[in-house]
């Protein structure tokens, strides 16, 4: 998904100098990648090219590798500050995570769902390229389970009860397939205490060919703001924090609530 407009967006994620990791160059370069991930899964040049483009995109790869922070360094922000108030609309939510692997406009493994907010429903639309098949010409099951994921934390965020994941079902009614169009759409069902339940589904070609129900745990912004701080220690080596303060409150532990 490409937010044209998170290099100004005050929800973006950003480096410690302020500057936004959208934009500059950075979306451009993962819709390359992401098509020469399509390419490189449904190309058939003549015999003797692929080593010479191998050589070529390695050459690329060794460039990019040579920009990697050192190990330590304070990790990039994969997520916007203020927190505590959440994205308020799908732009928003997918400037916030640049480089998250379903709506990140950074990641080249971005399918890109391309999201949107629809009160009380958040809905999302995609058509599946070939290197996310599965069985031959369908979308691999795992990829569809990765979107309701979001999909369903986007319908929580419309409905200002956003939070860690505690399980997702999804049931696979009848294949989805891939080069054609596909449209999720999810909304919250109930909101007991801390515990949400989400509902979603997915359509194509007027069928439904997935349906998902979620449960997640809304918690406080001091708590997402610890798991997201317990991520960046892990990042940069750092030891994980206990949690038994989280377990005997009932919330995720580090393991389950980690992004």
């Amino acid at each position: 998904m490409t937010d044209a407009s998170s290099a100004d967006d005050p929800g973006a994620a950003r480096r410690r100098d302020g500057r936004p990791w959208s934009g500059g160059g950075r979306e451009e370069l993962a819709a390359a990648i992401r098509r020469l991930a399509a390419l490189c899964v449904t190309a058939d040049p003549p015999a003797g090219v692929l080593p010479e483009l191998a050589s070529r995109i390695e050459a690329v790869a060794h460039e990019l590798e040579s920009t990697v922070p050192e190990p330590g360094a304070e990790p990039r922000a994969r997520f916007a500050d203020g927190r505590e108030t959440g994205p308020s609309s799908a732009p928003s939510l997918a400037a916030a995570m640049p480089f998250d692997m379903v709506i990140g406009s950074c990641n080249p493994i971005a399918p890109p769902l391309v999201l949107e907010f629809d009160p009380p429903v958040a809905r999302g639309s995609v058509a599946f390229a070939p290197p996310f098949e599965g069985a031959p010409g369908c979308v691999h099951g795992a990829v569809i389970a990765a979107i309701f994921d979001i999909m369903l934390t986007a319908a929580n965020v419309v409905a200002g009860a956003a939070g860690p994941t505690v399980e997702l079902r999804v049931r696979y009614r009848k294949p989805t397939l891939i080069d054609l169009p596909a449209e999720f759409e999810a909304s919250v069902t109930s909101v007991k205490g801390r515990r949400v339940h989400s509902t979603g589904r997915l359509v194509q070609d007027g069928v439904v060919t997935v349906e998902a129900e979620g449960e997640f745990v809304n918690l406080p912004p001091e708590r997402l703001d610890m798991i997201h701080r317990m991520g960046a220690s892990r990042r940069k080596g750092g030891a994980r924090p206990p949690t038994r303060e989280a377990e005997e409150a009932g919330e995720p532990t580090a393991e389950e609530a980690t992004p």
